[in-house]
């Protein structure tokens, strides 16, 4: 969206806008799935603004860009199957599109997977039988999945999961790129609890100027059945191996809730009690369909999947407050930062957590960045490599911890750490220097020179040229050509310029301008 100028606003002031709703408790005790929520602002000509809240299925976990086909059955926790019905409506309107993750055989048919394509999940299951869902928990503490591969050709309107490492046996390199892909850590949340109210904070953007605005909330939910939607209607997917694990899960399609409202100087409320109607139920498009009878209007299913809650004399199924803070006063700087534990590819630092106003109360969130071979400084620090890493702040003088992944042995990274507040003051840079050891016997990198250039298999410039590789190079006879070329010479050169700062540097200036091109490329 193209926003016009804002208005000028007294100094420390910024707009916090206040959601709440309340996810309503099923009537039918086997309607006991939990329900995913997005909620964002467009203007009144739809043009998309930001996204405020999404829960962590989607927003951290993956759920809608995962390997496998998108009507795979499901179940509590289930690992596979890339839920492109969960929001369809807010994927479609919003502007960032991803690398579609594929199962590593190619083969989005097959919930089999060897555990040479495996890993550990500290959070999905291993698929199970209906007769186990009864516990809605994992029935071994040893699960294993296939996390995939991004696509070179394919494109998804869903964030990869976040919340991963890669791990040397099982996954793809591409896996601890996940991380850095999905932007949406600081406003993923956990899914609130049914019966009970939930309350969701967002600070305004600075630049988002004074108008009429409207909030959507869209709300989906697994084995939401009904007359029209249900097993029998969309029922498993025909001649798969493995069919007696899971159930069919597409039951009625996300419901949205419009809220209109003005962002002005002053503070306003709004609300809404009815829906405003339901996406795709494939999941194919961003149009929401009028309200009708298909839907249910029972508490937890359907358009009621949102309680109705009296506040205040005002009946609504969500409800906003915009709100006005002064806050002149910035977070204090991150007290003696230290590195706890390195290793030749991953580092740990801990910190004393500053407050919300210099040492008291407690900050909203923190901004860390790198660089490799010169120090980080509050010059450089907007342009040097941000870092995407869970931090969840804790209250002032409590240690707080980061951790870095996808470092390269034997060398020196600046690491900078600046917190924010509701109002985003920033706090004063703290700076650590991380020096990781030798690199162990056989490590091998398959970006040679660019890693080596920029100090980080994260670096977003190194996975911007391994995908271009990937989608384009190989796909040509010359391209392999030159692929095939760099892979004799490269590794030897980039042991020389890891180990040379001034050769970094220089590597990093003769890599621009191919970065710049490849940026520009429609692939």
């Amino acid at each position: 969206m193209a926003l016009a100028p804002a208005a000028a606003r007294a100094e420390g002031q910024c707009r916090i806008l206040d959601i709440g709703f309340q996810p309503a408790t099923p009537d039918n005790p086997n309607n006991k799935f939990a329900p995913q929520i997005v909620a964002w602002v467009e203007d009144t000509a739809g043009n998309f603004v930001e996204t405020a809240y999404i829960t962590w299925q989607t927003g951290t976990f993956g759920i809608g860009n995962r390997p496998g086909r998108f009507d795979f059955d499901s179940g509590p926790l289930w690992p596979y199957g890339r839920r492109e019905t969960v929001f369809p409506v807010w994927a479609t309107k919003q502007p960032l599109r991803w690398p579609q993750l594929e199962f590593q055989d190619g083969d989005d048919n097959d919930l089999s997977h060897s555990m040479g394509e495996s890993s550990p999940d500290k959070h999905f299951c291993r698929p199970m039988l209906p007769s186990e869902f009864d516990a809605m928990t994992c029935p071994s503490a040893n699960a294993y999945s296939d996390k995939g591969t991004l696509s070179a050709t394919k494109m998804s309107r869903y964030p990869p999961r976040n919340d991963l490492s890669a791990q040397a046996n099982g996954d793809t390199p591409s896996v601890g790129m996940f991380a850095a892909l999905n932007p949406f850590d600081a406003i993923s949340q956990p899914t609130p609890v049914s019966g009970m109210p939930a309350h969701v904070s967002w600070a305004v953007p600075f630049e988002v100027p004074p108008g009429d605005y409207v909030l959507w909330v869209e709300v989906s939910k697994e084995f939401d059945m009904n007359a029209t939607y249900n097993e029998q209607t969309y029922p498993s997917p025909p001649n798969l191996a493995w069919a007696e694990y899971g159930s069919p899960y597409r039951g009625q399609p996300s419901v949205l809730y419009r809220v209109p409202f003005t962002m002005n100087n002053a503070d306003t409320t709004a609300s809404t009690d009815v829906y405003a109607g339901y996406g795709d139920p494939d999941g194919l498009d961003g149009n929401v369909r009028a309200p009708d009878t298909t839907i249910s209007n029972t508490p937890g299913s359907g358009a009621g999947r949102l309680a109705l809650v009296s506040s205040d004399g005002v009946t609504s199924r969500v409800h906003l407050t915009l709100r006005h803070e002064i806050d002149v006063m910035p977070p204090a700087s991150p007290g003696n930062p230290e590195v706890t534990a390195v290793t030749g590819s991953t580092a740990s630092i801990a910190f004393a957590a500053p407050g919300d106003d210099g040492a008291t109360g407690m900050v909203a969130g923190y901004e860390v960045r790198f660089r490799v071979g010169e120090p980080i400084t509050e010059d450089n620090f907007s342009t040097s490599t941000l870092l995407a890493a869970e931090v969840s702040p804790v209250a002032s003088g409590e240690q707080q911890t980061i951790a870095l992944q996808g470092l390269l042995p034997e060398t020196t990274y600046s690491v900078g750490i600046r917190a924010f507040d509701n109002c985003r003051n920033a706090s004063p840079l703290s700076i650590v220097e991380v020096v990781t050891p030798d690199r162990q016997s056989g490590e091998v990198n398959a970006c040679f020179i660019a890693t080596a250039a920029y100090g980080s298999v994260m670096a977003s410039d190194v996975e911007l040229l391994r995908h271009f590789r990937d989608s384009l190079m190989a796909k040509t006879v010359l391209g392999e050509l030159a692929i095939e070329t760099y892979y004799t010479f490269s590794p030897p050169l980039a042991g020389v310029v890891g180990e040379s700062d001034l050769l970094r540097a220089t590597a990093r200036r003769l890599l621009a301008p191919i970065v710049s091109k490849v940026r520009e490329t429609r692939w």
